[in-house]
């Protein structure tokens, strides 16, 4: 039985941060990870390989499309194992880099399933089947989330995949179903229509990206569309089976209607995350769960067990990487005495597709809903010399401000490297600003991120080059 300061359960963006910070205040670290590899979901079949197809396709399609317009002329060819390997060497090297960071910082990693065995108590199910045991003041469970499922459809990862398999796919399929038009639907639909494949996506809503600002969705769905890209929306999916060497799918308006076989190659089911708290002891150990089962924490991210806190996608919030790591390093600081914090007001979210949509703070309609009266400043990327001279004028800027402060209550980007340039509002909105802070910022020209400031003077009526 070894003993601890604290032991971290699952080793994604959330858990090994967690453990690192807490190294570096000074506490006896450990970590329990069920994967071979650190860096959960996200460094292994999540965020990391899908921006690595992401990138490579983008290539690929400009390549093939974008380059002859300016006096490069190249005829690509797709070679996919060798796409698929860059994937891989991308993902070593990530979780390598954990791996360094955790020794680095001499934290003791094992390799195995963790449960909660009782307050200050780690169980360990070792992948060679052994079982361990190891104590500590205080756990953090950061196990993080998996793939939601259709009911009554088996997902096999060969012609019904999750995201996990539409990482892997061996060839290009002719024509993809993607079930779920939320940002990892479209994220990989968008990689596999560049590749060649024609792909439907069908959505249960009458719309695609819910949550996100709905001007923005609008503006994105004809994007997708132009691109080749096909949607229903309004859709359920009722059946899904094998047909040959394909499948028939059997698709439903969402209201009711008569049914309609569609047939694929491949159906990506794309419906969402469910956190992963099942084998973990936590009811038995009087750990408290929600109606999602989402672990219950209190604004110190505490259990109803004490000295068991929980961060990531397994407690309530957006499932995100970075909003993970900003729990881990604000609970390892809470643990030490120190105060960590986390502004969740302040949480950017990207979808990763060309172009790329950026979000922080709040949309129009939560604006609407809340009964808050804002300004409105928008800016077309069309007017942006750099975007002009690029090629790349899809999409705008979008700014809301208080009606009566002019404090930025929300900044909603679609365009090229939209995901660098939203960290620009983040920072903004952390320290309060106002647009007129943001529309008197001197920014260099010619730059994409010029579209922010002349969003930002537009709340006052008074953008430049529109």
């Amino acid at each position: 039985m070894a003993e601890y300061d604290l032991v971290v359960i699952g080793t994604g963006p959330g858990g090994y941060v967690c453990a690192i910070r807490a190294s570096q205040l000074g506490m006896k670290v450990a970590v329990v990870e069920k994967r071979p590899t650190h860096g959960g979901t996200c460094l292994n079949v999540g965020c990391i390989p899908s921006k690595a197809l992401l990138h490579a396709s983008e290539l690929f399609e400009e390549a093939g499309h974008g380059f002859a317009a300016m006096g490069i002329d190249v005829k690509p060819k797709l070679d996919l194992a060798r796409m698929m390997a860059f994937k891989e060497e991308g993902v070593k090297g990530n979780v390598d880099g954990v791996a360094y960071l955790l020794k680095k910082n001499k934290i003791d990693h094992f390799h195995g399933r963790g449960r909660i065995g009782g307050a200050g108590v780690v169980d360990i199910t070792f992948m060679n089947g052994e079982t361990g045991r190891l104590e500590a003041r205080s756990i953090v469970v950061a196990t993080g989330s998996d793939v939601a499922r259709l009911p009554g459809i088996d997902i096999d990862e060969e012609r019904i995949i999750s995201s996990t398999g539409a990482l892997s796919l061996t060839t290009v399929p002719k024509r993809l179903i993607v079930v779920g038009a939320g940002v990892i639907g479209l994220e990989l639909g968008s990689v596999w229509r560049r590749l060649g494949a024609e792909v439907e996506v069908v959505e249960f809503l009458d719309r695609i990206l819910p949550g996100m600002d709905a001007d923005v969705a609008k503006s994105f769905q004809r994007i997708l569309s132009k691109q080749g890209m096909k949607f229903r929306l309004g859709t359920k999916v009722a059946a899904a089976k094998r047909k040959g060497t394909g499948l028939e799918v059997v698709v439903e308006p969402a209201a009711g209607g008569d049914a309609e076989p569609l047939a694929a190659d491949v159906m990506l089911v794309a419906i969402g995350r469910v956190p992963y708290t099942e084998g973990l002891g936590l009811e038995e150990a009087g750990i408290a769960l929600d109606s999602k089962r989402r672990i219950a924490v209190n604004e110190r991210f505490e259990t109803s067990l004490k000295g068991v806190y929980a961060i990531g996608d397994v407690i309530p919030g957006p499932m995100l990487a970075h909003k993970a790591e900003d729990e881990g390093l604000a609970v390892a600081e809470i643990i030490a005495g120190e105060a960590g914090h986390v502004n969740y007001a302040v949480i950017p979210s990207v979808v990763y597709t060309n172009p790329e949509i950026a979000t922080v703070g709040r949309t129009e309609e939560e604006l609407k809903a809340a009964g808050i009266a804002y300004n409105t400043g928008k800016f077309p990327f069309t007017a942006n010399g750099r975007a002009k001279v690029n090629r790349t004028t899809e999409g705008f800027v979008k700014v809301l401000a208080d009606r009566e402060t002019d404090r930025v209550l929300g900044v909603h980007i679609i365009g090229a490297g939209a995901g660098e340039m939203i960290a620009e509002a983040a920072v903004l909105m952390e320290f309060s600003g106002s647009a007129e802070d943001l529309a008197r910022t001197c920014h260099a020209h010619p730059t994409l991120t010029e579209a922010i400031k002349e969003a930002a003077m537009g709340v006052a009526k008074r953008s430049i080059h529109m």
